[in-house]
């Protein structure tokens, strides 16, 4: 007999797997330690205007969608009213069956709203009213979306520069939400356009209030701010990278290449690598020093279509996964540190399932038994973060190494309505467990089993992070 849609054993293909998820995972509180949410909307704990607002804007994954059934890029990037916009996007939600977004969508009108009505364009008029209706609500607010997930801990992704004044001011109330940033200093090495480069080292010296001349001036203003947001509760630094480059003499070269840059000549494709190499090692070192974990997402090619990167900006869904080649730099990279003693806990993210068994065995050459787990092979990410992504990360993680030490799920989202990924990641880790133990592969122990699952959902975050 056919399963109903959405119901107590979605994704769960057997008893086991129920069993596993309704007592030890559904109940879990959600640390979420990458996603870019504002901090500036969880201080102020914004109101929606409406579901439009609080569901499509910036959402580049429905975007996507919506391009590809034919909808017109001003319902997507553009400023079209907001009914319409959400009746473009309900109009083409019949036509993603089989894409995750299919599932997040009723996921997050469930799960926020109760609305379990199927969002199609007969409909899309009734669920806008009742939900945006709902948002207008004082627990619709962004405290009370997180709060109706559970979430615990939030972190932020976070330039620099940025003073992190909402960080501060949200760390002085008396919320039981924790929000921290996240170190994201990618703009300190994307030296591709050097008017807009040296504007932006200009800045980072205005707010260090230290002249940036030289590339020791540059190094001690990062040191300065990855201090500054230590003091503001940071415990992680995020670096998105098609690949990592590493080239010892890199380190000897910094110093000319900075001067070559500041001085507003551009570099060739090598000394940008070399560059870039030069200033991520010294950061490293740093993390390790300050006891921060370190997250590289290894492997997106950006911005593909020029045109519409000229005509909406960066971040617009014109990403997909890349083919570049992995091991070699990373190896040589993870090494350099390690040799002295100074790899920090680190996550790698794979964007290309091709490269699974790379990173998972990469992870495990340098764990040296002096944390569980300092090594991470990290969740499914951006195209990956559906059902047979996850599986797939997952399925290698366990082959390769200790699924039972794995950190678990992050949104990595702009949207407050994101956080039931959550209940799909706990639905199909438990639903691998379940099924394994009905095939007879793995003894039916539901105490122990129960704990990995509770430990990969939340404890193994909840420790390596230190939170």
């Amino acid at each position: 007999m056919a399963k109903s849609f959405l119901g107590t054993d979605f994704l769960l293909e057997g008893p086991t797997a129920v069993k596993l998820y309704e007592e030890f995972a559904a109940s879990l509180p959600i640390i979420d330690y990458h996603n870019h949410l504002s901090s500036k909307e969880i201080h102020e704990n914004r109101k929606f205007s409406n579901i439009t607002e609080a569901w499509l804007a910036g959402d580049h994954y429905k975007w996507r969608a919506m391009r590809a059934n034919g909808v017109a890029e001003q319902y997507c990037t553009g400023n079209a009213p907001a009914f319409d916009t959400f009746n473009e996007w309900a109009k083409t939600v019949p036509y993603t069956v089989r894409n995750p977004l299919y599932h997040w969508t009723h996921l997050e009108l469930k799960n926020y709203f109760g609305i379990n009505t199927i969002l199609n364009g007969s409909s899309s008029g009734e669920i806008y009213n009742l939900s945006s209706e709902m948002l207008q609500q004082e627990n619709f607010r962004t405290h009370g979306l997180l709060s109706k997930m559970k979430v615990e801990v939030i972190c932020t992704t976070d330039d620099p520069i940025d003073n992190l004044e909402y960080h501060k001011a949200f760390a002085g109330t008396l919320s039981t939400l924790k929000m921290f940033p996240s170190f994201r200093p990618d703009k300190a090495y994307a030296t591709d356009a050097p008017a807009m480069y040296n504007e932006y080292i200009d800045t980072l010296g205005s707010v260090t209030g230290k002249a940036i001349h030289t590339f020791n001036d540059l190094v001690e203003a990062l040191d300065m701010r990855i201090h500054y947001f230590n003091e503001c509760g940071c415990r992680t630094s995020d670096h998105g990278l098609e690949y990592m480059y590493f080239d010892a003499i890199s380190l000897s070269k910094a110093h000319d290449l900075f001067k070559k840059i500041r001085a507003g000549m551009s570099l060739s494709k090598e000394e940008t690598l070399q560059f870039r190499c030069a200033l991520i090692v010294h950061l490293s070192k740093a993390y390790h020093t300050i006891g921060w974990v370190q997250q590289f997402h290894l492997g997106a090619l950006r911005n593909n279509s020029t045109r519409m990167l000229r005509a909406v900006g960066v971040d617009s869904g014109f990403d997909s996964i890349g083919d570049f080649s992995q091991a070699s730099h990373l190896s040589k990279f993870l090494d350099h540190l390690d040799t002295t003693d100074q790899l920090a806990k680190t996550i790698l993210y794979n964007s290309n399932p091709s490269d699974n068994e790379v990173f998972a065995t990469m992870v495990s050459n340098f764990n040296d038994g002096s944390v569980a787990g300092k090594m991470q092979f990290g969740s499914g990410w951006w195209f990956l973060d559906q059902k047979e992504g996850m599986e797939k990360q997952m399925n290698t993680l366990s082959n390769m190494g200790l699924l039972s030490r794995f950190v678990g799920m992050v949104t990595d989202s702009r949207s407050f309505l994101s956080f039931p990924r959550h209940e799909y990641f706990r639905r199909i880790l438990c639903n691998l467990i379940g099924r394994d133990v009905e095939k007879g592969e793995l003894p039916g122990d539901i105490p122990h089993l129960g704990k990995v699952v509770q430990d990969i959902c939340y404890n193994n975050a909840r420790e390596y992070f230190k939170l």
